[in-house]
């Protein structure tokens, strides 16, 4: 059996990689993994989903796992993940399954996995996932019979509950603000405009009439061309682009200028710092992040730790350092004061928060941070492994590290839940980064042709 994890959990095209058959093995698999065996009663699971057609055939395979291994299941309906993770928490549940692809278009689903206290799972544990999957496939599970299988339930206010959560943990109300919010056809199409409005904001909803078919259908945070015209349009104050699962948070100023995590984060780093709550005056990013906000914050006396690319490595750091924030250039934004993983509508929050905080514009405060000229190729490859590991391909990037030198750096990876090998290039010009990128493009395409 090949890896099944990626950066975010299971993940493929619903029905054809991802099996309803898949599905039910790998809730089985989680549930004898991360319940505790000498428990007097049934282990809990939270089951959750994104508005994906698919979501309703893998929700059923999922809650078939997990009963026919002795859980009790409390489904949740359609909320975000860190919903999931947070009433995973709250239930004081053994374990969360949401099921969703993030950004990837409608056809893909995937599998996301909470241990108790709605924490993603590190490597260790998916590995023993993974083998105990294959170890099922020649010995069978014990499973229990008459009162030993698990029961389903149906929790009808968890989104009222997650709604009241967020919205209690700004520090200023948000009256006076006007917000567009594209919720990406996706989880948060009810969530984010409610949060936002019990928190005082004026709120214009865009992509917010999911249909099981039409999630981060050119929209939503991968897609904000739509969102920049919509707040220029109703005069906002800024735009937030959510994800389909809404732990993405990408905003737009008042003029259509793309804000990304990155400044977002330096942002977030110096509202908490002059609040006293930013931790060692400490910001954890990955790799991914432009070397701007690098020398932003070490102007700014901010240390930044880097991790690899993941939300759930930045979480690892923030956890075992016990860091306030940390996140991705991608926008997802990790607070753990208030939530155990991403969290885009908490980031919206606290984003708009600053601004009420301070009078200032988002333009204004997302100048903190210079960037580099950044170009991303998303390569498509047959083999991942190979496209980023041939000798050929290496020498490239070799080549351009010592011609980029201090000015610039390569960051060359396959994707963690996609067929891709991403190449990301800096450099001091838009043009040089891009011949460089190209290069090295070409070279992948070459060693693993899709």
């Amino acid at each position: 059996m090949g890896r099944l994890f990626g950066t975010d959990g299971v993940r493929g095209r619903a029905n054809v990689d991802l099996t309803p058959e898949l599905a039910l093995s790998v809730a089985v698999a989680a549930a004898h993994t991360l319940a505790e065996s000498d428990r007097s009663h049934a282990p809990l699971a939270v089951v959750g989903r994104d508005t994906r057609a698919s979501g309703e055939m893998l929700e059923a395979a999922v809650v078939a796992g997990l009963t026919s291994a002795g859980a009790t299941v409390v489904r949740v309906g359609v909320l975000p993940t860190p919903a999931v993770a947070f009433l995973t928490g709250e239930a004081k549940a053994d374990l969360g399954v949401m099921l969703s692809a993030s950004h990837n278009p409608m056809p893909d689903n995937g599998i996301k996995l909470f241990a108790a206290g709605g924490h993603k799972l590190p490597d260790e544990i998916e590995m023993r996932i993974e083998a105990a999957i294959e170890a099922n496939a020649t010995t069978a599970w014990k499973r229990p019979v008459g009162a030993g299988v698990g029961r389903v339930h149906d929790l009808l206010d968890g989104a009222d509950h997650y709604v009241q959560h967020l919205a209690g943990t700004v520090p200023h109300r948000l009256d006076g603000i006007k917000v567009v919010v594209d919720c990406a056809n996706g989880a948060a199409a009810e969530v984010a405009p409610a949060v936002y409005r019990e928190a005082g904001a004026e709120v214009v909803a865009i992509y917010a009439e999911p249909d099981g078919l039409n999630i981060n259908d050119e929209c939503g945070s991968n897609h904000i061309a739509a969102l920049r015209q919509a707040v220029v349009e109703h005069g906002a104050h800024l735009g937030i682009a959510h994800d389909g699962d809404a732990d993405r948070c990408v905003a737009v100023t008042a003029d259509g200028d793309e804000v990304d995590g990155d400044q977002v984060m330096a942002i977030l780093a110096l509202a908490m710092r002059e609040a006293g709550t930013l931790t060692g005056d400490t910001l954890v990013a990955t790799v991914m992040s432009n070397l701007g906000l690098r020398l932003a914050m070490s102007a700014e006396g901010i240390r930044l730790i880097e991790t690899k690319v993941g939300d759930r490595y930045v979480l690892e750091e923030l956890r075992a350092s016990g860091l306030a924030l940390g996140g991705e250039q991608s926008g997802h934004i990790v607070m753990p004061a208030y939530a155990t993983t991403g969290d885009g509508v908490l980031t919206g929050l606290h984003l708009m928060a600053r601004m009420a905080a301070t009078g200032r514009t988002l333009a204004d405060l997302a100048a903190v941070v210079t960037k580099l000229p950044q170009v991303l190729i998303n390569v498509p490859v047959g083999d991942r492994t190979v496209g980023a590991a041939a000798p050929a391909v290496r020498a490239e990037v070799e080549r351009a590290e010592a011609e980029l030198g201090e000015t610039g750096r390569v960051l060359l990876r396959p994707s963690g839940t996609e067929p891709l090998v991403r190449v990301m290039v800096e450099a001091a010009t838009e043009a040089t980064a891009r011949d460089v990128a190209e290069r090295i493009a070409e070279q992948v395409r070459t060693a693993s042709p899709a």
